[in-house]
């Protein structure tokens, strides 16, 4: 029996869903992490241009979830695995030539360029989580999507040791793309999920978007699972990417953002394998995600009022953030959980990237706030927003341990 669980957890979607999101987060967090020495040498602004090509980069992801998750529900699982890593794979390659392209404006350039690659970022995750959810038994798939989660977000570590290393931006932008395309390859032996094999020649209406805006009750469950994610980015987009901007109100030199991520995301990948665990000890994915919570809380409290004073601490405090909101994986489990076979694509594909799309309001609000308030004060209102409106979510939303995923809309 237990050799049979492990041949499911090892099976071939669940490792290639694994590889895939790897470099899915590799190439997604790059730009964070190259942010300031590739802006230098293309001399333009580190936070305005800066800012500017993230937003893009979030708003290809928004965009591009709808995309694929549609696709994902239309064509099957497969098309979407193929077709986002050839697109984020063609865009990363193209902005390691960024500094020999004929282009005038370098910022707009950049920032179309990581517009595109966020919307082939956006098809990953989401069509890996569905295809692994449909493929295992129900009593694995917490464990599963763990794997998933937890061995991708090791992407983010590799990624800054790339950059290390490699000692030039460009070339971690060439790996990235490079490691993309080399997965295209793998991918060919991978089957498409059982699940929707059986639905895809019915006439059943599969992948409208829109069916989550015109029923009431779906609405309110998607508008939850969206609500559930927001305290991750809000960790890593401005905690952890934002980094430097902490620095002078704790009195230390400098903290390289690419390093904070690092750290994060070290964080993120063990509790990502630690969610699956811990949901499965209690056989409540709710329990498991709001216990994380919790943990993430106190330790932003102590980031932003416990003394962080030096650079190590905040690395330190990255890694505890990360940690707490490691339930990333628990939570694009339950978003694909809630929803029916011929929406469970389009839901699981746009929940993450609706979360990582809505990164600029809440950088909007930071900026906006940390005029007359300072960095930690903005930080702490938006903090309180999001993780106000997660937890209610989470407790109000319905329990998917070892649901049947087998039905429609």
């Amino acid at each position: 029996m237990e050799s049979q669980k492990i041949k499911h957890l090892l099976s071939f979607p669940v490792i290639v869903a694994a590889l895939g999101y790897f470099v899915d987060i590799y190439d997604l967090l790059l730009f964070g992490i190259v942010r300031i020495p590739s802006l230098k040498t293309l001399g333009l602004d580190v936070d305005t241009d800066g800012t500017m090509i993230l937003n893009f980069q979030m708003i290809g992801l928004l965009l591009g979830g709808i995309l694929w998750g549609m696709l994902g529900d239309k064509k099957g699982r497969l098309s979407v695995l193929f077709g986002s890593i050839l697109v984020y794979s063609v865009a990363n390659i193209l902005c390691g030539f960024l500094p020999f392209l004929p282009f005038n404006d370098k910022a707009m350039t950049y920032a179309i360029l990581r517009f595109i690659a966020g919307v082939g970022l956006a098809g990953e995750l989401g069509a890996g989580i569905t295809l692994v959810s449909e493929s295992l038994p129900k009593e694995l798939r917490a464990i599963g999507t763990s794997i998933v989660a937890g061995f991708g977000l090791l992407g983010a570590v590799v990624a800054q040791l790339t950059v290390e290393l490699a000692g030039d931006w460009t070339y971690a932008y060439f790996i990235g793309g490079s490691l993309g395309l080399f997965l295209l390859f793998l991918r060919v032996g991978v089957m498409e999920s059982g699940l929707y094999k059986d639905l895809r020649d019915t006439d059943i209406q599969k992948g409208n978007f829109l069916g989550f805006f015109t029923n009431r009750n779906r609405f309110i469950k998607y508008v939850k699972c969206i609500a559930i994610g927001l305290p991750t980015w809000f960790c890593v987009g401005i905690l952890a990417v934002m980094g430097n901007q902490f620095a002078p109100s704790f009195g230390i030199g400098e903290i390289e953002p690419g390093k904070a991520i690092m750290w994060a995301y070290v964080g993120i990948s063990v509790g990502d394998f630690a969610s699956g665990l811990i949901s499965q000890l209690l056989r409540s994915r709710k329990k498991a995600i709001v216990y994380m919570m919790l943990f993430t809380i106190v330790g932003i409290v102590l980031m932003l009022y416990g003394g962080t004073r030096s650079e190590q601490m905040y690395y330190f405090y990255c890694a505890w953030l990360g940690l707490g909101t490691g339930y990333w994986a628990m939570f694009v489990t339950v978003g694909a959980e809630q929803f029916g076979t011929n929406i469970r694509s389009t839901a699981a594909t746009t929940i993450p990237n609706m979360v990582r799309g809505l990164l600029p309001v809440m950088l909007i609000a930071f900026d906006h706030l940390k005029v007359h308030n300072g960095v930690i004060v903005s930080a702490s209102i938006v903090g309180l927003i999001v993780f106000a409106l997660a937890i209610y979510s989470t407790l109000t939303i319905a329990e998917t341990h070892n649901k049947d995923l087998d039905y429609t809309e």
